[in-house]
């Protein structure tokens, strides 16, 4: 018997992670793979005319086995893997992909859909049973059900070819990670640093048992070097080194690989009838084309760029005044930039950390939570975790009721892979009487606590953990019929709105009152504090956004066109790049060997996204502004019409339901001091 495979005996019916051996995987997925097989031959061998319940409910509700199986796998592969898992996710991703394909290529299947989708008009459907059925038509129609024999063989063996593909791309990303260490052994070197990076680094050092301080490319560790490290020749080697994730010519290289991605992907498209992947991807977004993303980007470019032009000559004449350095450098903008923001705000991050214990952090989002949408979370010690640094807490409703299981892992470590992220390991669906609760997760790369200090954010990582946090809240109060379309089962230029807009209420004196006290003395941050965080918030936005633009425009590059003539990866970087960029550029460095949203996350034509979210969030927020940002009836529209409804019907319908009106985009202009 698999424990996998088995009903789980735990609390809420978590993963029961001490008890799964990495040997339990394969045989888990094969036993979920054949269960899926007979519920999808159950319905297609169902003696009764298709209907909307034994067909299109039924399909929803298939393989629920192998969906727990893969999450479980799959989280641990991002946050906790090992040679073995590796090895087993090389195994098992093209099982999958044939298995997937299997079903969207079964014709007989296919026929009941569209017998079922044909005759819609008879029935009557809500609409989150209308939006299922649509979404189950489409996932056949637009992933080759209509295409000839020999075009779907020739379908399965792309889908394959990139399941496989994506899955080298990342641990080829996760193995230079970890292979890069800067061993600093003279003390004049940490010149600039803050103390508690310092501890950090020797703390690294004494565990590999070296003499000195280690440095690597971990965000936590390489983030505060680029930052304080007066050692430009150091910060010029550390910023080479994350630059150049597998661009090394060596085993791990990913330049072939992200070409045939780009080639398979387009290929693909091409075969179902699109003009490019990013064509393909789009039908089913907000933006709806190509087009659209390019003219949103182009217009954002204009009002972004002469900023940024602004800002970059301000940052060049001051580190030529304070340094004599003639040309800046990639290694020299987060260095002046912090030295720059000091000058002009006098605000220092260093000043702000220690009002930033992680955990008063966490507990003020969980308060903020509470206020907002009536939630409680408490710390529980009875549910199983898959590494020590994993808290978990209980989520309940202002009645008491629960509402979700909530996992938080914050510290870096071998096996993780670098970001942050939200996840899940239970959607939430509705059965017969039985509401079931998700399960959530949030991942992060945090400073880990020291012998004297405990770990202590930057408000850059504040804003991280409210990010993450906010997706979290979108999978914990979904409250939808359909595990499909559950939670952040939404369109993908929909799925940062809640991330973003929450993100807001760190920028709030009355939300920082709730938890950013000095973690040795407990007062308040100064109101002066607050008062500077407010106005270096649009500090070098032009830059920042002209950053975030150059990298859905690299992209819309690889997926927005016809990919086939590219072959040398570094001069097609540098053609995207050319209305962007504003450093010099570093030959030794590729930004599309790492850049792991694209070419292994599910970010492919929809990096935009993230700017595209920005406008909601900025449109949103305002209305929380108007009438204040704990108003209970505005909290209440958003939590009901947006954090609630999942994917149940079109984002725009809901965005209008909770806003009364279309977002502009003039709210983000203003908040970035744009216009």
């Amino acid at each position: 018997m698999n424990i996998l495979t088995t009903k789980f005996t735990t609390s809420h019916d978590t993963a029961p992670f001490s008890q799964i051996k990495t040997e339990d995987f394969l045989p888990a997925f094969l036993e979920g793979i054949e269960k899926a097989r007979k519920e999808i031959d159950a319905i297609i061998s169902n003696p009764g005319a298709p209907t909307f319940e034994n067909t299109i409910e039924a399909l929803s509700f298939s393989g629920d086995t192998l969906d727990r199986v893969s999450n479980i796998f799959f989280n641990l592969h991002s946050a906790e893997t090992n040679d073995e898992i590796q090895k087993i996710a090389q195994e098992v991703s093209p099982l999958l992909s044939e298995f997937g394909n299997d079903v969207r290529l079964n014709e007989r299947l296919f026929a009941r859909v569209k017998f079922v989708y044909d005759n819609k008009s008879n029935l009557e459907l809500s609409a989150e049973q209308a939006t299922l059925l649509d979404r189950k038509y489409k996932s056949f129609s637009r992933n080759g059900a209509n295409l000839p024999d020999d075009k779907k063989e020739k379908l399965r063996a792309i889908d394959m070819e990139l399941s496989k593909l994506s899955l080298e791309f990342g641990e080829n990303v996760l193995h230079e990670t970890h292979a890069y260490q800067l061993h600093i052994t003279d003390k004049n070197n940490l010149s600039g640093l803050p103390e508690g990076t310092i501890e950090a680094a020797a703390e690294l050092a004494k565990s590999h048992e070296k003499e000195g301080w280690i440095f690597t490319l971990d965000y936590p560790s390489s983030i505060p070097f680029l930052t304080y490290a007066d050692n430009r020749e150091l910060r010029k080697e550390l910023s080479i080194a994350s630059g150049k994730k597998a661009f090394q010519g060596n085993e791990h290289d990913n330049q072939e690989i992200v070409l045939q991605l780009a080639k398979l992907r387009f290929e693909r498209a091409k075969l179902l009838g699109y003009a490019s992947h990013a064509h393909f991807v789009l039908e089913e977004r907000m933006a709806e084309s190509p087009d659209k993303v390019k003219s949103f980007l182009s217009e954002l470019l204009e009002k972004a760029r002469p900023a940024a032009e602004r800002e970059f000559k301000q940052l060049s004449n001051f580190a030529k005044e304070k340094d004599g350095i003639d040309e800046l450098q990639k290694w020299d903008g987060a260095y002046y930039s912090e030295k720059l923001k000091q000058q002009l705000f006098d605000l220092d991050d260093e000043k702000l950390k220690p009002y930033f214990k992680l955990e008063n952090v966490l507990n003020g989002a969980f308060t903020i939570a509470g206020k907002l949408f009536g939630l409680t979370f408490e710390q529980v010690f009875d549910i199983d975790t898959y590494h020590s640094d994993v808290t978990t807490y209980e989520v309940k409703d202002l009645n008491g009721n629960f509402v979700a299981v909530f996992y938080a892992d914050f510290f870096p470590r071998k096996g993780k892979r670098n970001g942050a992220w939200m996840t899940s390991y239970k959607s939430q669906y509705i059965v017969g009487q039985n509401n079931e609760r998700p399960h959530i997760s949030i991942v992060c790369n945090f400073t880990k606590p020291t012998a004297t200090k405990p770990s202590l954010l930057t408000f850059n990582e504040v804003t991280t953990l409210f990010h993450e946090f906010g997706h979290a809240l979108h999978g914990m109060l979904a409250n939808t019929t359909y595990p499909d379309l559950s939670g952040t089962s939404v369109y993908w230029d929909f799925v940062e709105l809640p991330s973003q807009i929450f993100e807001n209420w760190c920028y709030e004196p009355e939300a920082l009152a709730l938890f950013a006290h000095h973690y040795e003395t407990g007062e308040l941050i100064p109101q002066e504090y607050i008062q500077k965080i407010k106005d270096s918030a649009s500090f070098q936005e032009g830059m920042a956004t002209l950053r975030q633009l150059s990298f859905g425009l690299l992209d819309m590059g690889w997926h927005g066109q016809d990919p086939t003539g590219i072959t040398n990866l570094k001069a097609f970087e540098n053609e995207q790049f050319a209305t962007t960029k504003l450093y010099p550029d570093v030959a030794e460095n590729a930004m599309s060997t790492s850049f792991s949203h694209i070419f292994q996350g599910g970010y492919s034509s929809g990096y935009y996204s993230y700017k595209w979210a920005e406008v909601l969030d900025a449109d949103a927020f305002e209305y929380f502004q108007e009438l204040g940002i704990f108003n209970e009836e505005v909290a209440r529209k958003f939590k009901e019409n947006i954090l609630s409804k999942g994917g149940t019907e079109h984002p725009m319908e809901l965005y209008k339901r909770f806003r009364g009106k279309e977002p502009k985009v003039d709210a983000l202009l203003k908040r970035a001091g744009l216009i």
